[in-house]
């Protein structure tokens, strides 16, 4: 048998084993153009990575064709498998919480698209406090009095609802650390955290309205065993961001599709709508850029500011010195948001 043969034969043999796919030889003719390679789209979790997945499945299909090119869903378990990918360059696209939207654009190079669209005047998203109607904790007063008899259960500290807000609006101005003052402490979604108070095994939980709301069509019964204690100030809307690499007539034409989609009459656009109301977005999106994270890098300060307040210094010029950073940061970064979109 010739070498050729042999070698031939072998080759064969090795494709079969790994599961390699054979690539034609050149012929002359052009070689048939390459898939274009799909846009990658970061979902924050909802309920859990398959439930956001499949919530955002309809509206990136309609993107993918109005783009003319895949998009792929990159669904995670916890805002900090989402931040990795964006560190490891994976995510093109992606809905954020207000303050990952800020690092990715101040640390990663990306850039806001999009926001939620709120309701004219005062905007209904707030961050809650939600306690057992019939527990041992029946009121904010006896919260704060004696946080360290309690079990809390929290969003990530990448969640403005989740953690921000009630961190800079309620905690610290009570001096009471979210990390370290209470009893014990549950980290997870806000689903999660609402079922761990609606179950026994915390004694208040960190949420936010719409997704209290949420909780109560999904979980009736375990919601109707809650009740909220505190209400926050409205929160920053989340923001769509996109990776700068991405080339700019992509960036339009998605930019485009979201300020349009759920907009227009007629039976798809009332099917574009239910998708967008199960996104927790019912009134779709509106084009932004760096400045709508202006009130992320406000509240990004006051929690910088209060946590040096009620931090122990050895001494008080310490304490000056690192407020007088935390007010040069937060000029450094406002000056960076709107200078970048000029």
């Amino acid at each position: 048998m010739r070498l050729e043969s042999v070698l031939r034969r072998r080759l064969i043999v090795l494709a079969a084993a790994f599961g390699w796919r054979a690539v034609p030889a050149q012929t002359g003719r052009a070689a048939a153009p390459a898939s274009p390679v799909p846009l990658r789209f970061g979902v924050l979790p909802i309920g859990g990575a398959v439930e956001s997945r499949d919530k955002w499945a309809p509206v990136l299909a309609d993107m993918s064709r109005a783009l003319g090119r895949p998009v792929a869903a990159l669904s995670v378990t916890s805002y900090e498998s989402l931040e990795q990918a964006i560190q490891r360059n994976e995510v093109d696209i992606a809905l954020l919480s207000a303050k990952m939207a800020l690092d990715a654009v101040s640390r990663r190079g990306m850039s806001v698209l999009a926001q939620v669209k709120r309701h004219a005047g005062e905007p209904e998203h707030r961050a809650i406090l939600l306690v057992r109607k019939a527990g041992p904790l029946d009121s904010l007063d006896a919260l704060l009095a004696r946080p360290e008899q309690w079990r809390l259960a929290r969003g990530d500290s990448r969640s403005v609802s989740g953690f921000i807000l009630p961190q800079v609006q309620l905690f610290l101005p009570h001096r009471i650390e979210m990390e370290t003052r209470f009893r014990g402490e549950i980290i997870g979604t806000h689903q999660l955290t609402a079922l761990a108070v609606a179950n026994g095994d915390a004694d208040v939980a960190t949420n936010n309205t719409t997704d209290f709301e949420r909780f109560r069509q999904q979980f009736p019964l375990e919601a109707d065993r809650l009740q909220v204690i505190w209400r926050s100030a409205p929160t920053p809307p989340a923001q769509i961001v996109v990776r700068q690499g991405v080339p700019h007539a992509v960036q339009k034409k998605a930019q485009l599709f979201l300020v349009q989609y759920g907009q227009g009459t007629g039976p798809r656009a009332d099917g574009e709508r239910e998708a967008l109301k199960s996104l927790r977005a019912g009134l779709g999106y509106v084009a932004a850029n760096n400045e709508a994270l202006l009130p992320a890098a406000l509240l990004e300060y006051q929690l910088a500011r209060q946590s040096a307040l009620n931090a122990r210094w050895v001494n008080e010029a310490a304490r000056e010195a690192r407020l007088q950073r935390v007010e040069s940061q937060y000029a450094e970064q406002v000056a960076a948001l709107r200078n970048s979109t000029r």
